[in-house]
């Protein structure tokens, strides 16, 4: 491992399933705090970290729409699920004396701050891991396109896409044994082949800011590190 990151400013986006431990849903404590220790080792590297984090732990409101509730309603729910995890990952954090602050796109005083984007930018400046909730704000949007829109707006220089496999792959590999797995692609192979890394708006937001993704495993201890230091871990979707 390099001495200094290769990066200055990221954006890590976590699935809410991430939170949820082996019990796969909830927010599993231990689970939380091994993911902000991480986080923390990589802060403490002199990298400005932004997260975004998923609700699919507690609610996830396309599953819900598709089983007949109303999809704005669903989508409410799903962005207020996001919040819950913030703010479980926000206390794992600071028991480790890390400066933290979440942000909503739906403005909820008493828990988070309102996203305001030069305000996110100088809690960045300052040391402080800033953690956007609620998505983009708006239904119809995924945690993806929010981890997308925001990185662009904090000029972050990568997002690190956190997953349960090591990268990107032809097929899945939990249920094909003999996936092959992408160390490189473009933004157009991964849309044209439609392998479900992002969906096909946060893709085009990526490609269109020239914004480099990197799909890992969050599973293997330190690679939130490895990947942050240049090492050459999971898949890369580049122009």
């Amino acid at each position: 491992m390099t001495a200094k990151p290769i990066y200055q400013r990221i954006l890590l986006k976590l699935s809410g399933e991430a939170l949820g431990g082996t019990q796969g849903f909830g927010v599993d404590p231990t689970r939380a705090q091994d993911i902000a220790q991480e986080i923390a080792d990589v802060q403490k590297s002199g990298v400005e970290t932004a997260l975004v984090i998923g609700g699919g732990n507690i609610f996830r409101g396309v599953t819900a729409s598709a089983m007949k509730m109303d999809r704005v309603a669903a989508d409410h729910m799903g962005m207020l699920a996001t919040v819950i995890n913030a703010l479980a990952l926000q206390d794992a954090l600071e028991k480790l004396d890390v400066s933290t602050r979440v942000m909503s796109a739906i403005q909820m005083h008493q828990v988070a701050e309102p996203f305001i984007r030069r305000r996110a930018i100088r809690h960045l400046e300052k040391g402080r891991v800033v953690i956007f909730a609620a998505g983009t704000g708006s239904p119809y949007f995924s945690t993806d396109t929010a981890a997308a829109l925001r990185a662009v707006e904090i000029k972050a220089q990568v997002i690190m896409k956190a997953t349960k496999v090591d990268g990107i792959y032809d097929a899945d590999p939990m249920k094909v044994k003999d996936a092959t797995m992408f160390q490189q692609m473009t933004y157009w192979d991964v849309m044209s082949k439609n392998l479900g890394v992002m969906d096909s708006t946060a893709i085009s937001l990526c490609r269109e800011n020239n914004l480099p993704i990197i799909v890992f495993n969050l599973n293997v201890p330190g690679n939130i590190s490895r990947v942050v230091h240049g090492e050459k871990v999971g898949s890369l979707v580049t122009a």
